[in-house]
């Protein structure tokens, strides 16, 4: 957002409250919805510190290994912080499996499909964000987020009312059927 004050745009602070109609969860009361969020996730038989780690973990086949020979997904899993894991996949970008770009939005779908099932925290803050449209609030990923001008794609927000959409039908499908 950009004021003028005297000729002099001055820019204030990016992120916002959440309103009536958006919710935004990048750094605020939904932060749960991050992939940063410490939720352990139990992904692929193997169990990821957080959400994040899982992701970057899947842009590598199994036996992907760099020029020191350590296996990417091993150091990726065992990343001590969410941080971490973006910035190893990140220096590995070209050692990243053959159509990625085609397949991470499915990939991520199921992780945040994991993350809903396995944490009913995270189910219940989900389902409390009522029909307000979610917004990843970042200011650097316009995939992802809404990037710096406020008009990426928003996917993660996308996924997670598409997640939350589910489980509401599951939920309305349990009461009908009693």
């Amino acid at each position: 957002m950009t004021h003028k004050d005297g000729g002099q745009a001055i820019v204030a602070e990016h992120h916002k409250l959440d309103t009536d109609k958006q919710v935004f969860f990048y750094e605020q009361d939904f932060y749960v919805l991050s992939n940063f969020s410490a939720f352990n996730l139990f992904w692929q038989r193997r169990t990821f510190p957080t959400s994040e780690h899982a992701y970057h973990w899947e842009k590598f086949i199994p036996e992907t290994r760099d020029e020191n020979r350590v296996f990417v997904r091993d150091a990726i899993r065992n990343a001590p912080s969410a941080h971490a894991a973006f910035k190893l996949a990140e220096g590995w970008k070209s050692l990243r499996r053959p159509g990625w770009d085609s397949i991470k939005v499915d990939i991520m779908r199921d992780i945040l499909r994991a993350k809903a099932s396995q944490h009913e925290y995270v189910r219940r803050k989900l389902l409390a964000t009522g029909d307000r449209e979610l917004i990843e609030d970042s200011w650097r990923d316009d995939f992802w987020g809404w990037g710096p001008n406020r008009d990426g794609q928003n996917m993660l927000g996308k996924l997670w009312m598409e997640v939350r959409a589910e489980l509401r039908a599951r939920n309305d499908g349990g009461r009908d059927a009693g």
